[in-house]
């Protein structure tokens, strides 16, 4: 039997990485994709001494070349992909909406659009075959609560979640199901030291989000088990949404 093999997108730090270490854990062959084989390998390196499997899926998930040649990388090495998480970001500049242009827009749709699209063609066949095949795409809170200066970020995260939802109604009929996580605030680093009292009293809850809140929501929707559930976004927040 084939292992499952899941790329995640933009996981060598962050909320990508905790993702990757998170699917490893529950036994998911890991590509580990981003743009630098230093930060790359750390996370690899993680992931095997906690007794996982992962190897690097370098390139620029936004470029038609790179995509092709990392999935037949993947390929090669590690087996046929089951599983696409859909990480990838870039830089969020805050950009007051009158200074905010057509290329600003487009370069955020480059990660929440393009990017997505890219893979897709290059990993339907893989994600047909497996007849279990896993699409999960993180989004964001900004769909929702979008912030000054963030009008072309919001934007493309909400095309995201269109795209998701159009794509679990078309590819249901191949069994391969796709929702999203929308993470709400969840710093990355350690917050030691950070003053939060103005967040946690906007939430119902006592404590930050983590990285793994999130990386477990993930893993809930990339379950075999989870085969029956499509087209969802589940937001992950703390329940900062209800306030």
């Amino acid at each position: 039997m084939e292992p499952d093999v899941a790329l995640v997108t933009g996981s060598t730090r962050g909320l990508g990485a905790a993702i990757a270490a998170r699917l490893a854990a529950e036994g998911v062959t890991v590509a580990v994709n981003g743009l630098d084989p230093d930060e790359a390998d750390a996370v690899i390196a993680r992931i095997r001494a906690a007794g996982g499997t992962a190897a690097p899926a370098l390139g620029d998930v936004t470029d038609p070349d790179q995509v092709a040649t990392l999935v037949d990388g993947v390929r090669r090495t590690l087996g046929p992909v089951r599983t696409l998480v859909l990480n990838a970001t870039g830089p969020q500049p805050d950009i007051a909406v009158e200074h905010t242009s057509w290329r600003d827009h487009l370069d955020q749709l480059d990660f929440f659009a393009r990017s997505p699209v890219l893979l897709l063609d290059a990993l339907l066949d893989d994600l047909t075959a497996s007849g279990a095949g896993r699409i999960v795409m993180v989004d964001s809170e900004v769909v929702d609560r979008p912030p000054p200066g963030r009008s072309a970020y919001a934007t493309a995260k909400s095309a995201q979640v269109g795209l998701m939802r159009a794509w679990a109604v078309e590819l249901a009929g191949r069994g391969i199901t796709v929702n999203a996580v929308a993470p709400g605030f969840v710093p990355v680093e350690r917050h030691e030291g950070v003053d939060v009292t103005g967040y946690l009293a906007t939430v119902p809850v006592a404590r930050m989000g983590t990285p793994d809140d999130v990386a477990n929501a993930v893993a809930f929707f990339a379950a075999r088990a989870a085969s029956f559930v499509t087209g969802q976004r589940l937001t992950v927040d703390g329940g900062r949404s209800l306030a």
